[in-house]
């Protein structure tokens, strides 16, 4: 009982930091996450037991034989986390860099889709069927050269 509530608690913990704006307290709460999951993995496993390899000419009984399966598991989730957490703290060390913080800005292009979005779920019978909605912008007209602009 102890173990699921030390294995929630991480869970928990893990996934309020990563709903926050800042990379280092997304990063902390990953860092839970991989924790809570080891963890679970660890204690998945059952108790614990003799080694899983057994030496030539032993004999013994099969029930006192650790499971290796959720060992492989955890040692396989530890160079996940180990690799995702390498991966956000360069892109965390980058945005101090160039920004001098790290909290993630709101992208202006998604708020206005969303927006639009909104509008169009809340008055679906304002509009014309064949009317385009009035806040998306008309095509632009490709550059001469046929590139980009």
């Amino acid at each position: 009982m102890t173990m699921a509530l030390v294995v929630g608690g991480l869970f928990a913990t893990g996934v309020y930091l990563m709903l926050q704006r800042s990379l280092m307290r997304t990063l902390l709460g990953l860092i839970l996450l991989g924790h809570g999951t080891n963890l679970l993995l660890l204690v998945s496993g059952g108790a614990p037991g003799d080694p899983p390899v057994v030496p030539e000419g032993a004999s013994g009984d099969g029930d006192r034989f650790a499971d290796p399966l959720p060992q492989a598991m955890a040692l396989t989730a530890i160079v996940i986390t180990f690799g995702i957490t390498t991966f956000l703290l360069a892109l965390a060390y980058r945005s101090w860099r160039l920004a001098g913080h790290d909290e993630v800005r709101d992208d202006i292009e998604d708020r206005r889709i969303g927006t639009v979005g909104e509008r169009a779920d809340a008055e679906p019978a304002a509009l014309p069927p064949d009317d385009p909605a009035p806040d998306v912008p008309a095509p632009e007209d490709p550059a001469p050269d046929g590139g980009p602009r």
